[in-house]
């Protein structure tokens, strides 16, 4: 089958990308069995990952919680301000400014400016005039709540442009066919303009998760030091005094690579049901 110009130009651009990951995923799988050891002859061997045994089950908990917790909230509020951007006229365009703005602030600093809104004695509590006794520990609390808000804050942003982006050039068409067929505002929006969304909120939904999955620094900025989230742990074991760590980390690091394919299965399940696929 002949490839178009622009088909020749994504695999070029895609191509070191994909290089660069396959070995980076290959090394830490590697070094998670004992192929390539600091010291000594490579042999297979599961002792990295009987040496997280311990607090991997904890991990894999409070990671899966903020993935699922932060995705959920981007999905909501950016899918929605991306269906508003993608319907046009002067909302929109404040819509996608404003997300556009909010996708350029790199996560520490979001984290940053959200630990001095919500921690006790921040700028929220003061402005409300709640004590620190009596405000809710968001920050580093059991719910890891500045956390989650902090990605659903920032990626619903991704999510909204990801989805307008998609809606910009097709739900005109089809929204005015289904205008002059009589149809609702109401009955547009659930029978036109969701099933023209939904691929690409599966797919960003898919990417917040995989991506809040794998980052620390706001976990380790806003969350608590006990249990720690999987890409936490790997990051302390891999900068640890102790040289014998790194597999450990290594083994934690190839963890969350399994959970990130699971989860971009389930995404590419879900993409294959919906109507656009078919």
């Amino acid at each position: 089958m002949k490839r178009t110009p622009t088909q020749v130009l994504v695999v070029i651009a895609a191509a070191p990308a994909a290089i660069t990951t396959a070995g980076a995923t290959l090394s830490v799988l590697a070094q998670s069995i004992g192929l390539l050891p600091l010291t000594g002859p490579p042999e297979i061997s599961a002792k990295a990952f009987a040496d997280i045994a311990g607090v991997l089950p904890e991990s894999t908990a409070v990671s899966l919680w903020i993935a699922a917790a932060s995705t959920t909230l981007a999905v909501l509020v950016g899918g929605s301000v991306g269906i508003l951007i993608g319907s046009g006229g002067r909302l929109a365009r404040t819509l996608g400014g404003v997300g556009a703005a909010v996708v350029t602030v790199p996560h520490l600093i979001g984290a940053a400016a959200f630990w001095l809104l919500l921690t006790e004695t921040g700028l929220v509590p003061s402005v409300l005039g709640v004590g620190a006794d009596d405000w809710p520990h968001l920050v580093a609390g059991p719910w890891w709540a500045a956390v989650i808000l902090e990605y659903a804050w920032k990626e619903s942003a991704f999510v909204a442009l990801v989805v307008a982006g998609a809606l910009s050039t097709r739900i005109a068409r089809f929204d005015e066919t289904a205008a002059t067929l009589g149809a609702r505002p109401v009955t547009r929006l659930r029978l036109v303009t969701l099933p023209l969304a939904l691929p690409s909120i599966i797919v960003s939904g898919t990417i917040v998760f995989v991506y809040t999955l794998g980052s620390y620094e706001v976990a380790w900025l806003l969350g608590r030091t006990h249990p720690e989230p999987l890409a936490v742990t790997a990051v302390r074991l891999y900068t640890a005094v102790e040289l014998t760590a790194r597999p450990a980390a290594a083994a934690v690091a190839a963890s969350i690579i399994a959970l990130s394919a699971i989860a971009a299965a389930i995404g590419f399940l879900l993409l294959r049901r919906t109507a656009a696929w078919r």
